[in-house]
């Protein structure tokens, strides 16, 4: 188990380095106005799907991650390591459930762009724009799923100043996640500020992954 989680510890700081660098590379989507979505995705639809997939699907390796993180917790306090656990496992669950992915990326909105692209009369495209507003306007919300992915994060790194974990991941987990639940809270309002958390948490995952891979190579040469 532990093994796998440094697997997908690090499959997860690749999915979600791969969007950050398309930021980078490509214009980033609009965060308000149907039409100028809609036309944004049809000129980047490649780059908008890798985005929103990469975004989305990061949250499968996570909840092999803190399912992994938590049993090698479970001699800490077995209390503390199963609720930061649960928390972080059913914040993934909810995020895969909900599709949750930062703001202005929506599936929704690809499907509204391809109607767009074909609609035959300016009423039809108005609608259609419309539409978008409202995804739009989930999409920017306040996601719960990631106040709950900080929290767990913070949970698990509680437990971590017991023991078994180096203290200064420890404290990196600690910032992580009550950086990450204040500024989860705030939504969009956080602004740029916002990428240091997005800088944290690829870190905190690395820091983690490295510290089950030789929790896991330990209990094998112990077997």
């Amino acid at each position: 188990m532990y093994a796998t989680g440094s697997v997908l510890a690090l499959l997860y700081v690749i999915m979600i380095l791969v969007p950050l660098m398309l930021v980078f590379a490509a214009p980033r989507p609009p965060a308000t106005g149907g039409e100028a979505v809609l036309s944004y995705i049809a000129s980047h639809k490649a780059i908008y799907l890798t985005e929103l997939l990469c975004f989305v699907g990061l949250s499968v390796p996570a909840l092999g991650v803190f399912l992994a993180v938590a049993v090698s917790l479970k001699d800490a306090s077995k209390s503390l390591a199963a609720l930061g656990g649960l928390t972080g496992i059913v914040s993934e669950v909810l995020a895969l459930a909900l599709g949750s992915s930062p703001q202005s990326l929506s599936g929704g909105l690809v499907y509204l762009s391809d109607q767009y692209a074909t609609a035959a009369t300016e009423a039809r495209r108005v609608a259609l724009s419309t539409a978008a507003e409202g995804f739009l306007a989930t999409a920017n919300a306040v996601a719960p799923a990631g106040i709950l992915t900080a929290l767990g994060i913070l949970l698990l790194s509680l437990c971590m100043l017991k023991g078994v974990y180096h203290r200064r991941v420890a404290i990196l987990g600690i910032l992580t996640g009550g950086l990450g639940i204040l500024l989860e809270a705030i939504g969009p309002q956080a602004g740029l500020v916002y990428g240091l958390y997005g800088l944290l948490l690829p870190v905190w995952f690395i820091a983690v992954g490295i510290r089950l891979f030789r929790v896991g190579f330990r209990v094998r040469a112990n077997t």
